[in-house]
């Protein structure tokens, strides 16, 4: 940009003696000071650079599912479709992350990777929120935040509540579906188990697209969310097995074989089995 463009703009302010600039409401000092290696190699400022970066996707995935469960609960399905959909956007974001990672060679990762010590993507309380908001509630996960009691509790208040599917599930029995009594009143600090009340429902729906088109476009924005989710825990995967093989992981998990069977996980089984009944 020359000189001029900049002159001929005379209301560009350039004094911030006494008012807040970019720097100052994004907190760039912060977050700009905390990619801090713990070698000298190059690379490890990319893998830092790309965990910080999905952390704070996460970060809004989670505020926008939470308000996606907040308004099906008060019956305002037209606000949760923006909000899945927003999600369905930012999770376009952390699967191509994958393909930034993907240039870290296994050479050059093994050139840092002991300084993880027992440091893992495994250990993230923001991905395990993920889960839990999404209904699949794994017990022991909790144990690994004992230390940090604030983020235990966080995580135990997720653990204990309804996740999305459940008020979805919710919303079609308000319109009449008759839903098992077990599934409504379920421990929702159990992980989802597909029941075929629910599956029957859900067909009804889709069999009647025009009378039923807000319960519709709620299953097909779930199954959007969940085939995003798949496809990250994919590309994860065949990153892990890029880069390190089949190793064991930093944080004593078997690494690709664990990968692999997290994706037979459905967080919304019925409306995957509908597809074959319609």
């Amino acid at each position: 940009m020359t000189d001029d463009t900049f002159n001929s703009e005379q209301g560009i302010h350039t004094d911030f003696k006494e008012r807040m600039t970019y720097g100052d409401y994004l907190q760039l000092d912060a977050l700009l000071s905390s990619q801090k290696r713990l070698s000298g190699h190059h690379d490890e400022m990319l893998f830092i650079i790309i965990h910080h970066v999905s952390e704070l996707w996460l970060k809004l995935m989670i505020h926008e599912i939470q308000g996606a469960i907040n308004a099906i609960k008060q019956h305002d399905l037209g606000s949760s479709f923006k909000m899945l959909a927003r999600v369905s956007r930012v999770q376009t974001q952390i699967i191509h992350a994958w393909d930034v990672l993907s240039t870290l060679t296994p050479a050059e990762y093994m050139e840092f990777r002991d300084r993880l010590g027992n440091a893992s993507g495994f250990q993230s309380y923001q991905y395990r929120l993920v889960e839990f908001v999404l209904g699949y509630k794994t017990p022991f996960i909790l144990d690994i935040y004992e230390k940090e009691p604030e983020i235990q509790g966080i995580l135990q208040q997720a653990y204990h509540q309804p996740g999305l599917y459940d008020v979805a599930i919710q919303a079609v029995a308000k319109e009449g579906f008759p839903i098992n009594k077990d599934v409504l009143e379920r421990d929702f600090s159990e992980t989802y188990q597909k029941d075929g009340s629910v599956e029957d429902a859900w067909l009804e729906i889709y069999k009647n697209v025009d009378k039923y088109w807000d319960l519709y476009e709620l299953g097909e924005k779930l199954v959007d969310v969940e085939d995003g989710f798949q496809q990250w825990r994919f590309r994860h995967m065949k990153t892990v097995e890029r880069i390190i093989g089949h190793k064991t992981g930093t944080g004593g998990s078997s690494g690709v074989g664990y990968l692999k069977k997290v994706l037979e996980h459905y967080f919304f089984p019925e409306l995957w089995e509908i597809r074959t009944r319609l």
